[in-house]
């Protein structure tokens, strides 16, 4: 168990140096920078045309007159020594600090997504296998394709719609006005809850009705298997069947959707919080992408594809414990 475990782990932790050179390279593909930015923003504004030597003056300022091979290596250096991401070009500031104001609110935002999907989609899954082709089956069947078919950024224009129509206010954001601006405190924090349900279930509400097709086609998979019909033969009670053999076994590819499920969180999370306007990584990276903010948009890029391997592992772990033939393979 535990050379599999070490094994997984030295997986992860050549996977996320890769991850950190496609990163950003993937940053580097879009034509121009940043300096190219300001210079079409000036001319597009009215202002004068910049020389080529006051443009060359500004890559050097910013480091971008260097090859791409050595920013990268002073960026990677500065990450594992430092814990610098660079410097942000459009806010004039560390990108550190912009990535640590905002990504607390994402990750809280994710995790709440994550247990609303699993604590929707795994009994729901469950109940659609055991009463298969009911009416309560057809009923989740129905709903589950519509969380798959509609997108959560339409989803959340719905709500707003609704809230403002029905109930006078646009409820957007993760604080009220009275709060917004002010420090943490127990007041703050119970007011951050009362807004976090609805952007958790915006988001999370498509992993949620692809989840509950996956553990309903895995456990009828399970359900008609002769061990099944041998431990019921035996007298083993219904429920206890259930969840003992058939229900552990269909949580294996369940399991498995952790390592795709954290990033898929996190990205839907960019469009949906630009229209709840909330103040997480979303708005931010999408701003960052559009100019061309290179160590921004790298750190951000970074860290979601991070969760994806954290995801994994976790799978992987999760799975081991789950299903002993795994170690074995």
């Amino acid at each position: 168990m535990w050379k599999y475990l070490a094994r997984r782990f030295t997986y992860m932790v050549f996977t996320v140096w890769v991850i950190t050179v496609i990163s950003f390279v993937l940053i580097q593909l879009p034509p121009g920078d940043f300096v190219t930015n300001i210079v079409s923003r000036m001319i597009s504004s009215g202002g004068r045309e910049l020389t080529p030597e006051y443009e060359a003056q500004l890559r050097a300022l910013y480091g971008l007159d260097q090859p791409v091979y050595v920013q990268y290596y002073k960026w990677l250096r500065n990450i594992v020594l430092r814990g610098e991401f660079g410097w942000s070009f459009e806010y004039r500031r560390d990108a550190v600090e912009i990535i640590t104001e905002r990504m607390p609110m994402t990750a809280s935002i994710s995790f709440f997504s994550f247990l609303f999907v699993w604590i929707v989609a795994l009994p729901i899954g469950i109940y659609s296998a055991v009463r298969q082709y009911s009416i309560g089956d057809y009923v989740f069947t129905f709903l589950g394709f519509i969380g798959l078919a509609v997108p959560s950024f339409l989803l959340a224009l719905i709500f707003l719609y609704i809230s403002q129509r029905f109930f006078g206010q646009a409820m957007i954001g993760l604080f009220s006005l009275e709060y917004a601006d002010k420090p943490w405190s127990w007041a703050k924090v119970v007011d951050f809850l009362k807004h976090l349900w609805i952007p958790a279930i915006m988001i999370g509400l498509g992993g949620t009705a692809g989840l509950i097709r996956t553990m309903r086609a895995n456990l009828l998979d399970e359900l008609n298997k002769p061990y099944v019909e041998t431990a019921r033969s035996k007298g083993l009670p219904e429920f206890k069947l259930l969840l003992k053999y058939p229900v552990r076994h269909a949580l294996n590819p369940f399991v498995s959707t952790i390592g795709w499920m954290l990033p898929s969180l996190v990205a839907g999370e960019v469009i949906v919080a630009i229209v709840l306007n909330l103040p997480t990584s979303g708005p931010v990276l999408y701003r960052a992408l559009q100019q061309q903010d290179m160590y921004v948009a790298a750190g951000f890029i970074l860290l979601l594809s991070v969760l994806t391997v954290i995801g994994t592992f976790i799978s992987d772990v999760l799975l081991a414990i789950l299903d002993p033939r795994i170690r074995l393979q």
